[in-house]
């Protein structure tokens, strides 16, 4: 059987997808297969991946004829593996030699559903250590006592589906599939369920992944309408933990999360396009109004002035017709 299941996602990485191989190729083991999900790459990405198929050990080449997103291409590759154990790479992130096989270790000495890591921000040529917030390591823990408090930071804010492993029992249980289409934020809903509905959970500090950000082609660097699906995203955080059973404990969070990223999306408008800053802001005063007005008002009551403030300002906007997230 095979142990374990790497999904990785490609879409336009030419530049960086060699060293991903190259990085996976340290990490190969007979029982591990790793899986290339082209999402319709208009560069030479697919040929570097038709190459890998050749000559990386256990590749399994997938090619989209459309253009799904990140959350898409993920549940493709969750369909196609057949490991004991899944875990994700972003196609211009790498790795350190060996780390898979000691991610695998860690979860079957803790035998629990999923395990956390730390992992290396990589900007340019600077690096810096990013921690799981939770201070148990080693220690198998309910996921949902890692949700609270809603006034600090805390696993469930570390949404990062590549700084972690998980159990095939997962996938079964319907828990480990990402909301197809979404384009952005597509982790926050897939990590809010996963705390909130898996039985088990651990962090480890273990370093092994290194994220490259300020890649010009990452979706986060570009101010287009896709960004906006985070808006989508929320929704469906905040649906879902409203139709949990410790509903009025959780959805506290869940809004104070959701002000403070359309606060951020604010405070950084000006890399919108035009078109996009306003359909961001109609669409986020309407996302407030939608959301439960007495957890919003103790949310923005607990949130720096100027945060609460420009939220305020947005919420008293008048409606716009036709604008929905």
């Amino acid at each position: 059987m095979v142990k374990l299941s790497v999904i990785v996602p490609f879409y336009n990485v030419q530049q960086y997808a060699p060293d991903t191989l190259k990085s996976l190729r340290a990490n190969a083991r007979e029982d591990f297969e790793f899986i290339l999900v082209d999402d319709c790459s208009r560069d030479e990405t697919p040929d570097i991946l038709a190459r890998a198929e050749r000559e990386l050990p256990g590749a399994v080449y997938v090619r989209h004829e459309q253009n799904g997103g990140l959350a898409t291409a993920r549940n493709t590759g969750i369909d196609k593996a057949r490991g004991e154990y899944l875990t994700f790479l972003d196609g211009d992130d790498w790795l350190a030699p060996g780390y898979y096989p000691q991610l695998v270790s860690a979860i079957e000495e803790l035998g629990c559903d999923f395990v956390r890591t730390d992992h290396v921000q990589c900007t340019a040529r600077a690096r810096s250590v990013h921690r799981v917030p939770n201070g148990r390591r080693g220690v198998v823990m309910n996921p949902r006592d890692a949700i609270l408090p809603a006034d600090r930071s805390t696993s469930v804010d570390y949404a990062y589906a590549w700084a972690g492993v998980y159990h095939r029992r997962l996938v079964e249980r319907g828990l480990l599939h990402f909301t197809h289409g979404l384009r952005t934020a597509e982790d926050r809903p897939w990590i809010w369920k996963l705390h909130r509905e898996a039985e088990s959970f651990a962090t480890v500090g273990l370093l092994g992944v290194f994220y490259r950000r300020g890649v010009a082609s990452s979706l986060t660097q570009i101010g287009d309408v896709r960004q906006l699906d985070f808006i989508r995203a929320f929704d469906q955080v905040i649906a879902e933990t409203a139709q949990d059973r410790d509903a009025d404990k959780l959805l506290p969070k869940a809004v104070r999360t959701y002000c403070a990223i359309i606060s951020h999306h604010l405070g950084s408008i000006e890399r919108f396009e035009p078109a996009v800053a306003r359909k961001l802001k109609s669409m986020s005063a309407v996302a407030l109004r939608r959301m439960p007005q007495d957890v919003l008002d103790e949310a923005l009551d607990s949130m720096d002035i100027q945060r609460a403030s420009r939220l305020r300002r947005l919420r008293r906007r008048p409606a716009a017709t036709g604008v929905a997230a």
